[in-house]
């Protein structure tokens, strides 16, 4: 099972996973050149805060053993997918009760900015043979794929 993990020493803000995540569920086509990043429909899955002391804290979605979010939806829109481990979710079952949203221990999932009736969460860039597109992306390898065991 292949989880992400962060090094959040190595991150220096750069914002190259943002932008990326982006590019990699944008619903229009085109290269990161011409991504609109002030449409509000590109919305990113994961963010850096900036932390009082000066450091970055990158905020991903752990796909985690104990899945806080997919317990307290109601509507079953949030599964764990039995092969890879991820927490997968289902747009068309979503309630917009939000639910998992205030249950993320991480503070990851959030209401899209659009219609705010469905979950921006990680995918895993299921949709990309080559794995996750922030991985990939990010200059100081700070976000990395690992295997582990469940």
């Amino acid at each position: 099972m292949k989880r992400i993990f962060i090094d959040a020493a190595k991150c220096d803000g750069c914002k190259n996973c943002v932008v990326a995540c982006m590019q990699a569920h944008r619903q229009d086509e085109g290269t990161v050149y011409t991504l609109d990043l002030t449409d509000i429909r590109n919305e990113s899955r994961n963010h850096i805060v900036l932390s009082e002391d000066g450091s970055y804290k990158p905020i991903f979605c752990r796909h985690c053993d104990q899945l806080e979010c997919a317990m307290s939806c109601m509507s079953g829109a949030l599964v764990k997918d039995p092969e890879s481990g991820h927490v997968l979710y289902d747009e068309t079952k979503c309630g917009s009760c939000f639910m998992c949203v205030m249950n993320c221990p991480y503070g990851v999932l959030k209401a899209d900015t659009a219609t705010r009736t469905k979950v921006i969460k990680c995918d895993f860039c299921h949709h990309d043979p080559e794995g996750p597109s922030c991985v990939r992306a990010c200059p100081k390898q700070a976000i990395y794929v690992k295997e582990v065991e469940e």
